[in-house]
Formats: structure tokens, C-alpha cells, sequence
């Protein structure tokens, strides 16, 4: 999308300033240089991100391709070189998680690096892909999903799992099991990652945090990807102000924002745009990723995120313009997956210093 800002979406009040800053990376790795070299450059890119000043770096989970596939152990590496930076996962589909043993791996993770880090966006929206390789289930992926994002909540939480009632289950008849370690901070650092008004407002009936993707669905005939992301997060505050009588906690999005500080980046930026207009979800795949068998064609009423790109007063411009990420409090800027380390840390150094224009401070 060119960076430019419509009419029928003027600037106003309703923009609030962005409290955090963060960046998604889904640490790929290209055939040429591996895996190996593709986590050590994902390690270096979050260390470069908190010299920046960014708040929070985000991960997602991708199984079977030439990206990372067990987000927690390589947080809990980088959490070991960079040592504010908020820790985050974007998303885990819960589908295909054991509810307590990542609720084993999230509290140890949280606990190495800090106990005050880790921000774990689960999802319960997800196809029946890998059935084949995860075993299948007795009903829908969505039921299966929601039910082990309960269990995975109350295991966070330090609910009770099991008492023994018996012998021969390796404790004392009467022992309450429950999840160690437990990081007892965790809980209120769970979000939803949404896609839809209806995840929204499970999310704050679960009381937990949110943050929407990439991608949403439901759309009505008519409405661009940021009139309807502003009505999701609306959708959760207000739900979450019904419910629990106080203020929700802060909402992050998660945006395409390449400011183009030289022709050569300009153009490389709109080369993206456009493959994403014409793969959609599918663009910028590093060398040897797999080649998708879907393309650009979405179903009725889905829609990925525009890409902001041009010169960086005209990005800002743009980005102040766009009512969904006007309504959140946090920025995730969606690295493209292609995109090699020095690419990177050039976007990331770039969009920091567009970013004072939507109210936000860099940490120190």
C-alpha cells in the first residue's frame, strides 16, 4: 500500500500514543545458511531491537519449514543476551500444544528470564493441517483448541491438576499436583491472539490480554482492514469494561510499516507490497522454504494487513490515518519473513526514528 492518507479517515483524538514498540520475527533461515546460523542471527536481531529502544520482540510459531518451531527454548536463549526486551510468542496455536507441559516450559522460560518477560499470544483458530502428524481428535480443531487453551490457563495459573486418590500415581494419596515451576506472574501475561470480533470478546471474557494479527476475517462488505481492527479491539474493551468494571489491559496490533529512508529501499519495500497483494500470507519466503499451495486469493470476507511503505513522513502520515492502529497501544511491526539480519536491523533502526511521530519513547 502507498503511503498515503484517505479523506474518509482523517487524524484525530481517537489516535492513542503507542506506550510499546515491538517487532515480529518468525526467525527464518534460508537453505544456504542453515538453521543453526538462522537462531543466532534471530538472538543478534533482538539484542540490536533492545539497543533501539523497542519494548517487545515477538515470535511465531511454523512447524515442518524453514522457521522456528519451538518458540520458548530459543526465548530463553535470547533472554540470556538481551536482558528488558519483553518476550513474546505471536502465536501459538494451542490445537497442537499439550496444554501442561507448555505450561512447564512457559514458567521455566518466564523464570530464566526475569519472571517479568515472558508474553505468551496464544490462538485457537487452526485447520487440520498436521491431524496427520499430531494425532487427530474427536471433534473440530476450534472446540479441541479452546478446551486445552482452558487447561493450559488453569495450569499457568496454578490451579489444582489432579489430586491423588490412589496408590501408584508416585504421591502421597491427597497431594494436589500442580505445575513447576510456577512463575506466579504469568497468568496476567497470557493474550489471545485474535482474528475476529468473537476471539476478541473471548478474549476478555477469559480475562486475558489481546493482540490481533496479520490477517482478520468477518469483514463487512465495504470496510478496510483498519476499520474493522479498530472494531475488534473495541469489541474487547468494551466487553472487558462490562465484565470486570475497570480498564482493560493494553491492546497490541501488529502492522506493516516499511518507512523508506532511500530509493533502493523504497523500491524494495513496494516489490514486497506487491508480492503480498498477489501471495498474500505467503510472501517473502527464505530460499528453500517450502512453495504454498494457497496464493493470494482469500475467502470471502478475510483480509491481510496493507503494507505501509514509502517516504518516512508519508508512512507516518499514513499510519496516524489508519483507525486500527490509531485504537491500539502497542505497534508489533511484521518483519518480512525473507528478510535477512542487516535488512532487519535497517527497518527496525528506521522505524524508530519515524515512530516519535505516534507518541512513542524508546526504553532505556
Amino acid at each position: 500500500m502507498t503511503a498515503t492518507r484517505s479523506a474518509a479517515e482523517p487524524v484525530g483524538s481517537s489516535f492513542r500514543p503507542k506506550a510499546r514498540l515491538g517487532f515480529n520475527t518468525r526467525v527464518s533461515f534460508s537453505d544456504d545458511r542453515g538453521p543453526a546460523q538462522g537462531l543466532r542471527d534471530g538472538v543478534e536481531l533482538f539484542t540490536a531491537a533492545e539497543a533501539l529502544g523497542y519494548q517487545s520482540g515477538w515470535v511465531y510459531q511454523r512447524h515442518f519449514d524453514h522457521y522456528l518451531s519451538s518458540p520458548l527454548p530459543f526465548l530463553a536463549a535470547v533472554g540470556q543476551h538481551a536482558h528488558r526486551i519483553a518476550l513474546g510468542t505471536a502465536v501459538l496455536p494451542m490445537r497442537y500444544q499439550d496444554p501442561i507441559l507448555l505450561a512447564e516450559a512457559a514458567g521455566t522460560t518466564d523464570l530464566l528470564v526475569g519472571g517479568d518477560r515472558l508474553e505468551l499470544a496464544v490462538a485457537t483458530g487452526a485447520g487440520a493441517a498436521f491431524d496427520a502428524v499430531f494425532g487427530a481428535v474427536d471433534t473440530d480443531t476450534r472446540t479441541e483448541a479452546r478446551r486445552r487453551q482452558l487447561r493450559f490457563l488453569a495450569a499457568v495459573g496454578g490451579a489444582t491438576l489432579h489430586t491423588v486418590d490412589g496408590p501408584g500415581q508416585g504421591a502421597p494419596v491427597g497431594t494436589e499436583l500442580k505445575v513447576t515451576p510456577h512463575s506466579p506472574g504469568l497468568l496476567s501475561r497470557i493474550r489471545q491472539g485474535a482474528a475476529s470480533i468473537d476471539s476478541a470478546v473471548r478474549a476478555a471474557e477469559l480475562g486475558i490480554g489481546l493482540i490481533t494479527g496479520t490477517v482478520l476475517h468477518d469483514l463487512a462488505e465495504g470496510e478496510t482492514f483498519g476499520q474493522h481492527q479498530a472494531r475488534v479491539v473495541e469489541a474487547y474493551r468494551s466487553t472487558w469494561r462490562e465484565r470486570y468494571a475497570t480498564e482493560p489491559p493494553p491492546v497490541a496490533v501488529a502492522a506493516s510499516i516499511l518507512p523508506g529512508g532511500t530509493a533502493e529501499l523504497r523500491e524494495t519495500y513496494a516489490a514486497y507490497d506487491a508480492q503480498r497483494r498477489s501471495e498474500g500470507m505467503h510472501a517473502s519466503r527464505p530460499k528453500g522454504a517450502l512453495e504454498p499451495v494457497v496464493t493470494g486469493n482469500l475467502p470471502a470476507g478475510v483480509r491481510i494487513s496493507p503494507v505501509f511503505h514509502g517516504d518516512p513522513d508519508a508512512v507516518a502520515e499514513a499510519v496516524l490515518a489508519d483507525p486500527g492502529i490509531a485504537a491500539a497501544d502497542e505497534v508489533v511491526l511484521f518483519l518480512p519473513p525473507a528478510f535477512g539480519l542487516e535488512e532487519n536491523v535497517r527497518l527496525l533502526t528506521d522505524l524508530a526514528a519515524t515512530a516519535s511521530a505516534f507518541g512513542w519513547v524508546p526504553a532505556t
